[in-house]
């Protein structure tokens, strides 16, 4: 039986929250941290393997990640399944869900993740009251569907060799700027079959290519992760390179 998010009462003060210590991250204004901190309406503790959204699903909620690693999906009917993209500390789920009306994918935690919880049916007064914040959600969901072009383009055109260099320089960066991973924490918590779904690749496909990968020195595969041992030689395989670093909003 697949483990149950558990929805627990404020901990993280939105006054006292790390992430707003981060220099990565935007800072509110006062208004702005006002109307955040009243907006959220508690947290929720997933285990690893735990549904967070459900394709389908209205849900009530939005939420952002504050601690731990995600990834967002969908399955076919005959059980496949497509990794659309991973998230972060600081992203933010559930957003379309609020527009669309149901999820159109499932967000599965990876790690014991942290979020915070607000409620969907206030999230219009955000737009009406602190037009910053509507375009700092604007901007995640514009981001959002730049890493959807790029993901693309890999599974498209890039080979498998490439493909999987991508994805893990890809994640290791993604990491790094949001504070989970860096120069001394290199360890990135996805299995190869993570991989694979990902990818498009079959397991044995994925796993040869990965042996090529640590064969040249550039990751060291363990248990429920791989180590990214030299970033920047996974980049140059891919033909791919992260963009400039630049503030960056969350809610």
């Amino acid at each position: 039986m697949a483990p149950e998010p558990r929805h627990n009462p404020v901990r993280v003060s939105c006054y006292e929250c790390p992430l707003r210590r981060m220099k990565q991250f935007r800072p509110f204004t006062e208004a702005e941290l006002e109307f955040v901190s009243n907006f959220k309406r508690g947290e929720l503790q997933a285990d690893p393997g735990t549904t967070v959204l459900v394709e389908g699903a209205q849900s009530a909620h939005l939420y952002t990640v504050l601690g731990g690693w995600g990834f967002r999906y969908k399955i076919l009917e005959d059980g496949r399944r497509q990794i659309l993209n991973y998230v972060v500390p600081g992203d933010m789920i559930g957003l379309q869900g609020a527009v669309m009306a149901e999820m159109q994918h499932s967000v599965e935690a990876l790690t014991p993740m942290t979020l915070c919880v607000f409620e969907r049916s206030r999230l219009f007064s955000l737009f009406e009251r602190h037009p910053g914040l509507g375009f700092d959600l604007t901007w995640l969901a514009a981001r959002e569907e730049t890493i959807l072009d790029e993901h693309l383009l890999s599974v498209g055109r890039r080979s498998a060799l490439e493909r999987a260099s991508y994805l893990l320089a890809f994640l290791f960066e993604r990491g790094r700027v949001a504070g989970v991973v860096d120069e001394r924490q290199r360890h990135v918590p996805i299995t190869q079959t993570h991989l694979a779904d990902t990818l498009g690749l079959s397991i044995v496909h994925t796993n040869k290519t990965l042996k090529k990968l640590s064969d040249r020195g550039l990751i060291l595969w363990r248990d429920r992760g791989c180590e990214i041992l030299d970033a920047r030689g996974l980049e140059d395989i891919a033909g791919w390179t992260p963009g400039e670093p630049r503030i960056r909003p969350f809610i």
